[in-house]
Parts: C-alpha cells; structure tokens; sequence
C-alpha cells in the first residue's frame, strides 16, 4: 500500500495512486466510445464492455479514495499548490458531484438496461452518462493539473 503514496509516474510531485486515477480517467472516454461502437455487433459485448467498464472505474475510484485518505486528504495535496485553495476547492467539489452524478446514472443505466432495452430511454442515460465521462475526465485532469503542475 506505500507504494501508492510514493511519486509517481507522469514526472510531476503527484503521488503514485493520483498518476494512475488521472491516467484512469482520462482514457475513460475513449474506452467508452469503443464500448459504445460494439452496439452495432447487436451482440452482448456492448453491455459486457459497459459493465466491465463501471467495475473498473468503481475500483479506481476506492483506490483513490483511499489515496486521499491515508494521504491526508485535499488539504496536504494543496499544501504546494501556487492556485487559490478556494479556487482549487470549488473545482473539486464541482468534479466530485459531476463524478457522483454520472456513477449513479450509470450504474441505473446498467441495472435497467435490459427493460429499457429497445426505448429511447436506454439511449437517452446513456448519452448523459458518456457526456458525464466526458466531463469527469476533464475535470480530473483539470484538478491533477491545479494541484501539481505549476
């Protein structure tokens, strides 16, 4: 579990735990799409690939929260941070309920996709659920570049 709070990989003084999310996220989008792109195969990789996907991310997310917590929380993460902690602050929370939001979205997109199947409503949650990943991705990003690229 140390290994998680030592520096890590993208060259900035982000611990390991918050590289790896960051990466996470960012490529969370485009392994969207491609789930997405599998509907036209109209076999069951599409919701195999969407399933997986949310299996994923919600991993990623206890890791990161971990992270934060046995890390110290926001709060030593903004300790050498040149941006304005309220700023910073506001940036998060917005991410934070975005990112809140759009799980609760999927996950109700996944569990009721088999009844909504063949509506319009299928389609519907599941474009605010990718326009949802788009918008945690670049507010995650957003974040790690305020706390640790100066």
């Amino acid at each position: 579990m140390d290994y998680m709070l030592e520096v890590g990989f993208l060259g900035t003084k982000a611990p390991f735990f918050m590289d790896f999310a960051t990466v996470m996220v960012a490529l969370l989008p485009f392994l969207m799409m491609i789930g997405i792109s599998l509907i036209a195969l109209r076999n069951k990789a599409h919701s195999i690939a969407q399933a997986v996907l949310f299996i994923v991310s919600v991993i990623v997310l206890i890791c990161f929260e971990i992270g934060v917590s046995v890390g110290g929380g926001f709060e030593v993460l903004m300790e050498d941070s040149s941006i304005s902690h309220d700023y910073a602050y506001i940036v998060l929370i917005t991410h934070i309920l975005v990112s809140l939001f759009t799980m609760f979205i999927w996950a109700y997109t996944l569990i009721k996709a088999k009844k909504h199947l063949q509506e319009h409503k299928h389609k519907k949650m599941g474009n605010i659920t990718f326009f949802g990943v788009i918008f945690i991705s670049i507010s995650g990003i957003w974040v790690y570049r305020l706390l640790f690229v100066q």
